[in-house]
């Protein structure tokens, strides 16, 4: 685990709206990352695209980087989740 830092205009958004979902800050935040990783590895899917791969991914064991990355066509990439091994994206932060 590491620090990163933020400004405080982003760290009140995180709390506001980590608040109103019912989230820790830190949990917002790693969402809001997720969220953003899977969109520039996939900028071809919509939000609702990309909730539907985590809730599968979350459904295979959990976020698997390496088998995200290897998929060439999204759609491959969300079977390849569904079948995947239980492998955890490492929450390692620089």
């Amino acid at each position: 685990m590491g620090i990163v830092k933020i400004s405080e205009q982003m760290h009140e958004n995180l709390r506001v709206a980590g608040n109103a979902l019912s989230r820790s800050i830190n949990a917002q935040a790693e969402h809001w990352m997720r969220i953003g990783m899977l969109a520039e590895m996939h900028p071809d899917l919509d939000h609702r695209d990309i909730c539907q791969m985590l809730i599968r991914a979350e459904q295979a064991g959990g976020l698997d980087l390496a088998v995200l990355a290897a998929a060439a066509q999204p759609r491959a990439a969300m079977s390849a989740v569904a079948a995947a091994a239980p492998v955890r994206l490492k929450r390692a932060v620089a």
